[in-house]
């Protein structure tokens, strides 16, 4: 499958990953900025690999696979880094475990859905959620102090709202609800199992 340009964004998204563990080794004011500003550059390049593929059309299977796998692994990557920092304060670790296990859930059961044929779309509140978490880890980068504010405070004060949008949010209701219940009745029935209609019925009774 040939790479179109907003693959190759992505992929520089992706590539980004490893600067932001490189930088974060460092806890000075001159690797935060620097951080930061590769943690920008990866968020920018989010708008702009879907600008491309609006415009041209060019959607593509890897695309769709690629988009919010690389949204994913910039985000948890910098939030992984920040809990680890010698710097104080930091991230609370629990934190970062409620994000990345709700992250690696959403994610599981969305691969499962898909290599059954079935598209579970991302509600807009999960497109609010990454949008507080990006404004987030900004200010967590950049940790200091300046013009009298305190950029780790307000990166935590925007990063809990993230965390109550992440865990009440209806994405999770749309793929622990009605999409596990179609997700079932998929498998049955490629599986030629009688009475799979009534049995996702119950499924769906139970979740809903």
């Amino acid at each position: 499958m040939p790479l179109t340009p907003p693959n190759l964004v992505t992929l520089f998204r992706i590539a980004t990953a490893p600067f932001l563990v490189w930088l974060l080794m460092y806890t000075g004011p001159t690797a935060s900025w620097a951080a930061a500003g590769v943690f920008f550059v990866a968020t920018i390049s989010d708008y702009f690999d879907g600008y491309l593929a609006r415009s041209y059309n060019s959607v593509s299977t890897l695309g769709k696979f690629l988009d919010p796998m690389a949204d994913k692994l910039v985000v948890m990557t910098a939030l992984i880094m920040l809990t680890g920092m010698a710097r104080m304060p930091h991230v609370p670790a629990w934190m970062v475990v409620v994000l990345v296990s709700r992250e690696t859930l959403v994610t599981g059961l969305r691969a499962v859905a898909a290599a059954e044929g079935l598209i579970v779309g991302a509600e807009e509140l999960g497109k609010y959620k990454m949008a507080l978490q990006a404004i987030a880890i900004h200010g967590l980068l950049i940790h200091y102090t300046y013009m009298h504010v305190d950029f780790f405070a307000a990166g935590m004060f925007v990063l809990w709202i993230s965390m109550v949008v992440s865990v009440s949010d209806s994405e999770m209701d749309s793929l622990c609800g009605a999409g596990v219940a179609q997700l079932v009745e998929r498998v049955l029935a490629k599986h030629e199992v009688v009475g799979s209609k009534p049995i996702t019925r119950s499924i769906n009774s139970l979740i809903s």
